[in-house]
C-alpha cells in the first residue's frame, strides 16, 4: 500500500520536533549565558549530550579584561540547556587568569 505523501504542516511540524544542531545549541547557550552575566562568552571547552536529551556544557566567559590580556580574569561556566537549545541552570566553576596554565 503506497504511503501517502507528508503534508507541508506535517513536514514542518517534524522539522520542529527535530533537535537543533549541536552548533546551534553552542551559539545559543553562548549568547544567553553572555546576556545573562553581561560579559563576553569566549569559548566552549567542552560539550556533551545527557540521556535526557539535554545538552551540558563548559563555557569560558571573559569576566575582567586587562592589560596585558594575558592577565585578563576568566571563568568557566558548567551550563545546562534542554533539548531545544534553551539554557536552564549555569554556575561558575572556575576563576583563572587568561596566561596561567593548570596545575597538575
Amino acid at each position: 500500500m503506497p504511503r501517502a505523501p507528508e503534508s507541508r504542516a506535517d513536514s514542518e511540524t517534524a522539522e520542529a520536533q527535530r533537535p537543533p544542531p549541536v552548533t546551534e545549541v553552542i551559539r545559543t547557550a553562548m549568547e544567553q549565558l553572555a546576556l545573562l552575566l553581561d560579559q563576553p562568552a569566549e569559548a566552549v571547552s567542552s560539550c556533551g549530550r545527557r540521556e535526557d536529551g539535554n545538552w551540558h556544557l563548559t563555557v569560558e566567559v571573559l569576566e575582567l579584561p586587562r592589560v596585558p590580556d594575558t592577565m585578563s580574569l576568566l571563568a568557566s561556566y558548567d551550563v545546562d540547556v534542554d533539548h531545544h537549545g534553551h539554557l536552564i541552570g549555569y554556575r561558575r566553576t572556575r576563576r583563572y587568569e587568561r596566561g596561567r596554565a593548570d596545575r597538575r
